[in-house]
């Protein structure tokens, strides 16, 4: 490549230096322009975070790509390429396993001699004096980089740092006042803290919106009301919100509210003192107390008693709460952060839930979207979780074929991420156990991800519990389920079956809920919104 070659291509990357363009617009075009001068099949731009490599721009591989994350103790060639600071090139036969094998993207899944990676060089990037992350490059036929000159790579790669410096310094420019510069700062530690566990993943514009309601509600007191179908991510929002808040360093208590039997509930809210009831040998602090400063999240609040509703109003309200048993008032200073899969404003016309003690909770409402709204996020969570599963299962590539992919996109998900999470481990395991030996690439393809429709699903499911459960028949004529919503279909088909299972019992809920394999207080609860108490 000439000098000059080399100029006309990189001017207008230098241009775009001055000008203020969305971060994922700038990668892109710098990939794009890696990509023209060097002859690459695919070529990433990662961030370092911590101990994991974060793909931010993918050009040429597998849109899950952007999902995964690359722990460097796992991927031996990052680290490598993290250690050095000129650009590096491994050679055709290095032992090293390239964490893109059959990641490329437009390859023909028939031809799996084409999935490994055969030519493979980067560059680490330094931004202020620090490592920042990684530029690379891919070649799937060997000897591709023969003819590169490292010398014009690593000068591009200085200018990769430049443009990654330069849109962070545009990104906290555009935040109004240093007070806004603070929250965005403790917006992504926050972020980053949660990713021990979980990370809030995707790209859609559903997810952008959600990030965005966090955001402006995390550095707030506010009380969040947190609403979404099962699955979409709830606990994960809430752990967003109180790790980005001023109160951070405080401890975050959780309480499943559906988890509890009645008569406990309160006990495990507000504590009790030795002899309040059978089984109080000692003075015990509540779930507030534990709390006290920090934030308290209430999952599955919907499912609260109404008379613990009126408590928690007060408590809200005054910030005093007392013990059961006890006379004595505490002071506590909480931010309280509830989740629910139901649609409180309609439990309220029903009765089921305090109006006071609704408009109290959703000060803030978040919805979290399902994730048949959120497009190709499908594919970045997927990659997310493959990636995890290829560490677990010892592969050197975990992947997903073209028609695996369209499935996943085409499939509407009644369960949502939780459900994307629990289909991939499965058919990992699966399709790993199918094969006669093991190998270093495992492909999933459709078939082996048995996707089918919710209805084929729930027919499925109706049928074993009828054979599980003796006798089960429920009274009235079953009405033509296709021409429901699935959320509509679902809930008559389990008043039906509770219907008949309370009525067989003579409203006995604890041999109801025995028949059932449910726990009698969470029957309790699923019996009084499908209104059957």
């Amino acid at each position: 490549m000439t000098s000059k070659a080399l100029l006309d291509a990189l001017l207008p990357l230098v241009a775009d230096l001055s000008r203020e363009i969305d971060d994922r617009e700038r990668y892109r075009r710098l990939l794009q322009t890696l990509r023209t001068l060097f002859p690459c099949d695919a070529a990433a731009l990662l961030r370092l975070e911590g101990e994991v490599l974060v793909p931010l721009a993918i050009d040429g591989l597998s849109g899950d790509t952007l999902g995964r994350r690359f722990r460097v103790a796992d991927h031996p060639r990052f680290g490598v390429l993290l250690a050095n600071v000129a650009p590096t090139r491994f050679p055709a036969d290095s032992s090293l396993p390239d964490p893109y094998d059959g990641l490329v993207d437009g390859l023909n899944d028939a031809h799996s001699g084409q999935l490994e990676v055969h030519d493979c060089m980067g560059c680490a990037l330094t931004v202020n004096g620090r490592p920042w992350g990684l530029v690379t490059l891919d070649a799937l036929g060997p000897g591709r980089f023969d003819g590169v000159d490292m010398a014009s790579l690593h000068a591009f790669a200085a200018l990769a740092a430049a443009t990654v410096n330069v849109a962070e310094r545009i990104s906290d420019l555009s935040q109004a006042g240093e007070q806004a510069r603070q929250r965005a700062e403790a917006y992504r530690l926050g972020l980053e803290e949660s990713r021990g566990k979980r990370e809030l993943i995707g790209q859609s514009p559903a997810q952008r919106q959600l990030m965005e309601e966090i955001r402006m509600a995390a550095p707030s007191d506010m009380t969040v009301l947190v609403s979404g179908e099962t699955g979409t991510g709830k606990e994960l929002v809430a752990h967003a919100l109180h790790a980005a808040s001023p109160r951070a360093h405080k401890p975050m208590i959780s309480l499943n509210c559906a988890a509890l039997p009645d008569t406990l509930v309160e006990s495990e809210l507000f504590g009790h003192v030795r002899g309040a009831f059978s089984g109080a040998v000692a003075d015990r602090r509540g779930k507030f107390e534990m709390a006290d400063g920090g934030t308290l999240f209430l999952d599955e609040v919907g499912e609260l008693p109404l008379a613990v509703q009126a408590k928690l109003l007060r408590v809200l309200q005054s910030g005093q709460l007392q013990r059961v048993g006890s006379d004595r008032e505490h002071r506590v200073d909480v931010r309280l952060i509830a989740a629910t899969n139901r649609d409180l404003a309609e439990e309220v016309k029903r009765g089921h839930f305090r109006a006071d003690f609704y408009h109290r909770l959703s000060v803030f409402p978040i919805r979290v979207p399902p994730l048949r709204e959120r497009g190709r996020d499908v594919l970045l969570l997927a990659g997310y979780f493959l990636e995890q599963n290829r560490a677990r299962l010892g592969l050197t590539s975990l992947r997903l074929s073209a028609d695996a992919q369209r499935a996943l996109q085409q499939y509407p998900w009644p369960g949502n991420i939780r459900e994307l999470e629990h289909l991939v481990g499965r058919s990992a395991l699966r399709a790993l156990a199918a094969q006669p030996q093991r190998p270093s690439i495992l492909t999933l393809d459709a078939e082996a991800l048995d996707l089918r429709t919710p209805l084929a699903l729930a027919s499925d499911a109706s049928a074993a519990i009828g054979n599980a459960v003796a006798g089960v028949n429920p009274t009235g004529a079953t009405p033509e389920l296709r021409s429901l919503p699935l959320r509509d279909a679902v809930e008559h088909y389990e008043r039906e079956l509770v219907g008949a299972s309370l009525e067989r019992h003579q409203g006995n809920l604890a041999a109801a809920a025995r028949e059932l394999a449910l726990d009698r207080a969470n029957l309790s609860r699923l019996a009084r919104r499908l209104g059957l108490r």
